[in-house]
């Protein structure tokens, strides 16, 4: 099994200073570069201080220059907030000035309330028709010159200047949770990330189930990386659970608001839902988000990911944005270096 790291630049509240996040953040990824974590993953999102992403290419340039073997992926760019000649250019450039070190990761967006700022109109739920436009034109950008008649593009013919400097083109991730989106990674050689949420093994066990299916569906397809993500922290004794478990309800609550479109975002910070308002509060239960995240002492977290690998999950992603303290977050990750990564040696 091979580690991954996703990190965004947080802010819970203003009393943050931008610039300690910003520093934060690449310190976390200079940590997973010297432990020989894979990748690092930067995110897209827009006017949310919970995820400060407006351009995931920019994060990446940032983290490139102060890092010196680490992945570097996009986690995803959403398809439908830009054009594929700018995106493919955007892409590859970035695979220049990084000496091929993209990961290229393409999905649908997450909340309604991004749409419509970003792309008024359109629902959330339609987004994955952009995506499934979006990557045939990227590889045909990337390959040479290229005329796109389509639903949401048209152009004509241009090439992606410059060209990748990975063959033929950096690696394609795409995020999945249904049945049609693993068939369109098989089908279109992507590799695969997941996310389970809240939830319990069993769903990490249906997103594996899926693939295999898909898998099944396309015999001449190569296999996919099967990348699976968890929030995750690791902790000594009681104190650092309880922080742990606080942080994360505290941020799940401003994702209910997010998921909700409830309008109730505040300068960017959207409005944490307390707990005993939410119709499924089990979801947020102490115990059940202990057991179900990658929660736990160095012991219980290695047992944890024994699991997934059993499974059949090529590499786990360890996100570590969840609004736990900066002093917390890097203890969790040193504990997670020094600890963990052996049992998988």
């Amino acid at each position: 099994m091979k580690f991954h790291l996703a990190i965004n630049l947080e802010r819970m509240d203003d009393s943050m200073d931008m610039k300690d996040v910003a520093q934060h953040t690449l310190e976390m990824v200079q940590m997973a570069d010297r432990a020989g974590f894979s990748v690092a993953w930067a995110a897209e999102h827009h006017a949310l201080e919970m995820t400060i992403a407006p351009n995931p290419f920019q994060i990446l340039t940032w983290w490139a220059n102060h890092t010196d073997n680490i992945r570097l992926g996009t986690a995803v760019a959403v398809a439908a907030y830009w054009h594929p000649i700018n995106l493919a250019g955007e892409a590859a450039f970035f695979d220049l000035i990084s000496g091929g070190r993209l990961e290229f990761g393409l999905g649908s967006g997450a909340y309604q309330r991004e749409f419509d700022r970003m792309h008024a109109g359109l629902k959330q739920s339609d987004a994955y028709r952009y995506m499934q436009e979006m990557l045939p034109a990227l590889k045909a950008l990337w390959a040479g010159d290229y005329e796109h008649n389509g639903e949401f593009w048209t152009f004509p013919t241009s090439t992606s200047v410059p060209k990748p400097v990975q063959k033929p083109h950096p690696p394609i991730w795409v995020a999945a949770r249904s049945p049609i989106t693993f068939d369109y990674a098989v089908k279109n050689n992507c590799n695969v990330m997941s996310w389970p949420l809240t939830r319990p093994f069993a769903e990490a066990e249906l997103y594996k189930s899926q693939l295999d299916e898909a898998i099944a569906a396309y015999p001449g397809a190569e296999r996919p990386q099967f990348a699976m993500m968890r929030h995750t922290a690791l902790y000594e004794d009681a104190a650092g659970r309880d922080a742990a478990i606080s942080a994360i309800q505290s941020v799940l609550g401003q994702f209910e608001n997010l998921f909700r479109n409830l309008g109730d975002v505040n300068n960017g910070f959207p409005k944490r839902i307390p707990l005993e308002e939410l119709t499924d509060r089990e979801q947020y239960n102490a115990d059940m988000l202990e057991e179900n995240l990658m929660f736990g002492s160095p012991d219980d977290v290695i047992a944890k990911l024994k699991r997934y690998e059993a499974l059949g999950v090529d590499d786990f992603i360890y996100y570590a944005s969840m609004g736990l303290g900066q002093k917390e977050q890097k203890r969790s990750l040193e504990l997670f270096c020094k600890e963990v990564l052996p049992a998988f040696a």
